[in-house]
């Protein structure tokens, strides 16, 4: 959304915070007063009084309960924590009529229904009222209430130490049960269930919240804390704004945009009036998604509400208002901050002045950034961090000029050689167009021509960059020279150069690895040892990784049931089940209990049924939790020994996790659909489109891919809507493609086309790369259709307007080749000339291949004159194919003779 089309959503949106901001200062604010002045209209007293009454007395109860409570401690002189302890009691007394006490506009409206309300008048009023029907009927039924707000003792927030920490509140109380026996056995999994949960509890955390939201809203969230006994501390209030804000941004509906944008606003002003901080964690995310979406209007408003709330943010906000003047393009007002940093005159000093030159650095502004390096105070900027990104923007824009000078200077005031020497690293690693060789020689050469010695540090920063670049290599090499310079690697960079090897293949370098790793005594970790023996046996060389297990007795390290798994894993690759029980022998000897993994490869490869129920007994009787992958293991080996109805039964099974059943349902129609049973998988996947669940992303592969009965396009199509990750629905659209080849439906093929075309319009080498795919999957074809295949490539050409690339016209030649297609071949000859291909030596030598194998042997001869022969290689091709069209040519004039004589 390049700029709000709908401008009076825009003035509705001001108008709602406006209104919003003004009934919350007039309804909350309490009196001056020990008492409270009753209105006439309160001095009526109606029989029945209506909920917004009711409502409006319960504030003015607490309002009148809190200025008293005020007017004391002005008087006492006691201690500060009976003071704190009067307040709790006063403001327990004012919320017990009533469970919540919602902030109400001046109309005895609630904020909350205001905005909503706002929104659904001017978005859409039908689906409006639908979506807050939807949200009622499931606070409803989850929490038995309406409300929209939290009033838990621990919402007061009135001091430094009067919020209480909501994640100490234990959600179960009841967590065990009183069996004696047991005990210990619980404390520890208790103790351990809670070192889990402070070490992932925000990852945990923010997909729950993430999940929360998508099903019930923020406003029905908080009744369903409140129904759990947790209060909504600082940390929920954080978590709704950013899935606001995340959901904002994945979402491609205008008004949905702005109703999430509204949600957040709201979340925003609760925190101020509960006390809450609002932090950078929450605002910076806000208000980079505005400038983003160029809502000048709202980030104008958002930068005002933050500035009242802490005048100590005015400096950092000062980064994010030099973005927005960026991104609207205000040239005037981007020249204006920068004067103001070049005189040095502003009400913030310094600390604003740097986050205006963090903002110029992120958006590489040269124009700017060279008046202001040459004034700027490099030794002033107040962290390491900061002074990174200007090194990385310096980079950026090849301002080596620069980069030398504040280095010169930051050595100069004993900055620090480790400081100095990660500088040059976020300098020459963000240079551009520039090879990784010439990124680490730079590195180098910086550090010899300042005199900086290379630490163990640097070399770390330089070998992982190479890593994260797939440069394994040049990795090994700076490791070679880092030791013999006498210092030492790390294991947890020893680990990152092990795992690059197994995501680029290159297994062969574990042989250098392991040979560093003994010449230099270097002191590597199970996890080390973990992965040099999964790159032995990738390469199948299993004798030595059984010999990386003799070794850990040198290092004094235990074998690992990983380490057992992955030689595990490649003998069932390799199907060698003998070999997998003497690994099995193996680890009983060196007492290593196997574990859930373990059984996983053991069920899973398992091709009888007694197998399958023996070694699942043996989980049970090890203690062994079963895990989601041990259930899909179980599903693997019942439909691959034949036994579908039991891999049906395997979800029936209790002890599945319901957040699990999805994958596991997934994993069972996968198997399904690739042995065969694809009438089962189907019915599976419609039961699970029913339920409100959607298949996993292989599995769906899994059903187009394994999909070979004719008329079957329009279930392939909707399959193909189920994926939305845009990787797995380029796989998807390449297999739909092949299907409807196969069923010569070329109109069907060229629209699917158009939407990878559509997808990849900015990036033209995606889009070669895919049509080379579809195209080489023609030419692999047991029996290709030459003739949807040139129809796709003028369809290519005419349709989409788009050049194919060589690789295309490479493919389907070979296929005119396999076909002896002569007349074929050469109008995909005559293809290259309007692409604009020059012919090159493969494309000559396919043709001169067409022209024998449909049996021209005089054109082919004729034609042989065009192919350069000065390479060997080239003439060794051309006299196998002499030799082995020529066998045809003779096997042909032997079966004309035959027939002759008969």
């Amino acid at each position: 959304m390049p700029r709000i089309k709908l401008k009076h959503l825009s003035s509705l949106f001001r108008t709602a915070l406006t209104t919003t901001a003004t009934a919350v200062s007039t309804t909350v604010k309490p009196s001056k007063s020990s008492t409270v002045k009753p209105s006439a209209s309160a001095s009526v007293k109606p029989s029945k009084p209506s909920k917004t009454s009711t409502v409006t007395s319960i504030v003015g109860d607490a309002a009148a309960a809190t200025a008293t409570c005020n007017s004391s401690f002005s008087k006492t002189t006691s201690s500060s924590s009976n003071k704190k302890e009067l307040r709790r009691k006063v403001v327990k007394t004012s919320l017990r009529k009533k469970q919540a006490v919602q902030v109400v506009t001046h109309h005895g409206t609630p904020v909350g229904d205001f905005i909503s309300n706002a929104i659904a008048e001017d978005v859409d009023a039908r689906a409006g009222d639908d979506a807050e029907e939807a949200s009622g009927d499931i606070s409803t039924i989850l929490c038995g209430t309406t409300e929209l707000y939290d009033t838990s003792d621990n919402m007061v927030a009135d001091g430094d130490d009067s919020l209480e920490d909501d994640s100490k509140v234990l959600w179960f109380s009841n967590l065990f049960n009183s069996s004696t026996p047991l005990r210990r056995k619980e404390l520890s999994r208790d103790r351990k269930i809670k070192w889990i949960f402070k070490n992932t509890q925000k990852l945990r955390f923010d997909k729950l919240v993430s999940l929360c939201l998508a099903k019930l809203g923020s406003g029905s969230m908080f009744d369903v804390l409140t129904k759990l006994g947790r209060g909504t501390s600082l940390k929920e209030y954080n978590a709704f704004i950013k899935g606001c804000i995340e959901t904002a941004r994945n979402s491609k509906d205008e008004k949905a945009q702005i109703a999430q944008i509204l949600e957040a606003y709201r979340l925003l002003q609760l925190m101020k009036e509960r006390g809450f901080p609002i932090e950078e964690e929450v605002f910076g995310p806000f208000l980079i998604y505005l400038i983003d979406k160029h809502m000048d209007d709202q980030f104008i408003l958002l930068l005002e509400i933050v500035k009242e709330e802490d005048l100590s943010l005015h400096p950092r906000l000062g980064y994010y208002e030099m973005l927005f003047w960026i991104e609207m393009n205000n040239e005037e007002k981007v020249q204006e901050l920068c004067n103001e940093i070049a005189v040095g005159e502003s009400e913030m000093g310094s600390l604003l002045h740097e986050n205006y030159l963090l903002a110029l650095c992120e958006r590489d502004r040269k124009d700017e950034l060279l008046q202001l390096f040459d004034i700027i105070d490099i030794t002033r900027i107040s962290s390491v961090d900061n002074v990174a990104a200007i090194f990385r923007s310096i980079g950026r824009l090849s301002l080596e000029a620069f980069a030398e000078m504040f280095i010169l200077v930051l050595k100069d005031c004993d900055y620090g050689s480790h400081n100095i020497s990660n500088l040059i690293y976020s300098y020459s690693s963000s240079l551009k167009n520039l090879a990784v060789e010439d990124t680490i020689s730079k590195f180098k050469e910086m550090h010899e021509k300042l005199d900086l010695p290379l630490v163990t540090g640097s070399y770390e920063k330089i070998i992982t960059f190479c890593c994260d670049t797939h440069k394994v290599h040049l990795a090994l090499d700076l490791v070679d020279e880092m030791c013999q310079a006498g210092l030492t690697l790390s294991a947890g960079t020893l680990n990152t150069i092990c795992h690059t090897c197994e995501e680029t293949c290159e297994y062969i370098l574990v042989r250098r690895i392991y040979s560093i790793i003994g010449r230099y005594k270097l002191k590597p970790n199970g996890e080390t040892y973990r992965s040099i023996i999964n790159l032995n046996v990738r390469m199948k060389d299993f004798h030595n990784a059984y010999a990386m297990l003799k070794d850990l007795d040198r290092l004094n390290l235990r074998p690992s049931a990983s380490m057992y798994n992955a030689i595990i894993a490649g003998y069932c690759r390799e199907k060698n089940m003998d070999c997998v029980q003497r690994v099995l022998k193996d680890m009983k000897e060196a007492d290593v209990k196997p574990d859930s993994q373990t059984f996983s490869y053991l069920i899973s490869n398992c091709t009888h049924e007694e197998d399958i129920v023996k070694y699942y007994e043996e989980l049970k009787l090890a203690g062994v939790q079963a895990t989601k992958h041990v259930f899909m293991a179980l599903v693997n080996g019942y439909v691959s020994s034949g036994q579908f109805e039991k891999a049906k039964e395997v979800l029936l099974d209790k002890g599945i996790p319901v957040k699990n059943l999805t994958e596991i349902k997934s994993a069972l129609v996968s198997a399904l659909a690739c042995h065969g049973q694809m009438a089962d998988a189907l019915d599976i996947y419609e039961d699970m489109k029913q339920n409100g669940s959607c298949l996993e992303p292989k599995a769906v592969i899994s059903l187009i891919e394994n999909q070979q009965f004719e008329g079957k396009l329009n279930l392939l199509l909707g399959l193909l809507e189920e994926l939305n990750d845009l990787h797995y629905w380029v796989d998807g659209c390449c297999r739909v493609i092949l299907y409807c080849i196969r069923e010569n439906n070329l109109r069907s093929a060229v629209d699917l086309l158009k939407k990878l075309a559509s997808n990849f319009q900015d990036d033209e080498l995606a889009q070669e790369f895919i049509f080379d795919e579809v195209f080489s999957q023609i030419a692999t074809m047991k029996s290709p259709d030459l003739q949807i295949g040139t129809d796709l490539l003028v369809a290519i050409r005419k349709d989409l307007n788009l050049r194919p690339s060589r690789k295309c016209l490479d493919f389907l030649l070979s296929a005119c080749v396999s076909c002896k297609d002569l007349q074929k071949a050469q109008l995909v000859w005559n293809e290259y000339e309007i692409a604009g291909l020059p012919h090159n030596i493969l494309s000559l030598l396919r043709m001169y291949q067409a022209y024998l194998a449909s049996g021209h042997f005089e054109e082919a001869t004729d034609f042989l004159s065009r192919i350069p022969r000065d390479d060997f290689h080239v003439r060794s091709i051309i006299h196998a194919c002499r030799v082995s069209y020529g066998k045809q040519k003779r096997t042909e004039k032997k079966k004309k003779k035959r027939t002759k004589k008969t």
